[in-house]
Order: structure tokens, then C-alpha cells, then sequence
């Protein structure tokens, strides 16, 4: 899969979804101070660390593919709920390099440009691996199970 930017997609979500958006992301922060007020910047710094527009942008992606394949006639329900875990895989690799930017900012004791770069660097490194790693699983994973199951398996396109 090829990462890309695509503007058509700004067009397809509607005036509401964006409120939603906005309105849980508000919300994910002012618990996070309320959080941050009663247990202290760090637990708090945890809260607010949390992909605050997760839940509703997993939703509205869901609907999305749902709608887009029901419009041509099929039904959009698996392909609504992969593409959300899709986007939930790639929101959890990025939390792995995030933490890793977290533990370097905190270890590096140089400048504040210093360890920035370096956290800037690290992230980069981890995520861009454990994408890496995750995909090599992936199609590991599918070849052995193909191969388990025979060549009737590949014929029908199961794992395709």
C-alpha cells in the first residue's frame, strides 16, 4: 500500500463529520486537563498522549467505505470495518514511535534542539520499522497459511 494525500477526500466527508471530530478531540483534552489538575502533568500528559479523534475518525472511516461500496451496488460492511482496522494498526505503530520519541526527549540532556532532532529522528526510525516489520509478518503469515492450506486456497482467492 502506497501512503498518500488526496485531496478528493476533504470533499467526501460532510460538514457534521468534521463537527464530530472536533467536538471528541475537545473533549479527550478537557479530560485530559481534569486528569492532569487532580493526578498531577505527568498522568495527565498520558491522557492527552491518546490519539484524542481515534474513535471517530476509525467511524467515519468505516462509514465512508461503507457508503462508497454500497453506492456501487455491494455490501460495505467488511470493507467499512478492515479499513478502520487499518487505520487503527497504523495508529498503534505510530504510538510505538511515539514512545520512542518520548524516551528519547527524556533521556537526551543536550540542548532542547538537540534532543528534539534526535527524538524527531528516533520516531521516524521506530515507525518507519515497525511498519516495516509488520508488513514482512503479514505476508509471512499469509504464505504460510496459503501454503498449509493448499493450492485450492490460492485458486479461490482467499487470501488474496
Amino acid at each position: 500500500m502506497l501512503v498518500k494525500l488526496s485531496a478528493s477526500a476533504l470533499k467526501q466527508t460532510r460538514w457534521y463529520e468534521y463537527g464530530v471530530r472536533f467536538l471528541l478531540g475537545g473533549l479527550a483534552t478537557v479530560l485530559a486537563g481534569a486528569v492532569s489538575s487532580r493526578f498531577g502533568v505527568a498522568v495527565g500528559g498520558l491522557f492527552l498522549a491518546l490519539p484524542a479523534i481515534f474513535c471517530a475518525s476509525a467511524t467515519l472511516i468505516e462509514s465512508h467505505e461503507r457508503r462508497a461500496k454500497e453506492k456501487a451496488g455491494l455490501s460495505g460492511r467488511r470493507r467499512g470495518q478492515q479499513a478502520a482496522a487499518l487505520d487503527a494498526a497504523g495508529a498503534g505503530l505510530g504510538s510505538i514511535g511515539l514512545a520512542a520519541f518520548a524516551a528519547v526527549f527524556y533521556v537526551v540532556s543536550t540542548t532542547v534542539i538537540g534532543a528534539f532532532v534526535a527524538a524527531i529522528l528516533v520516531w521516524v526510525a521506530v515507525s518507519v520499522s515497525a511498519w516495516w516489520l509488520r508488513r514482512k509478518l503479514r505476508i509471512t503469515s499469509r504464505t504460510v497459511q496459503t501454503d498449509r492450506l493448499g493450492p485450492s486456497a490460492r485458486g479461490r482467492g482467499i487470501f488474496s
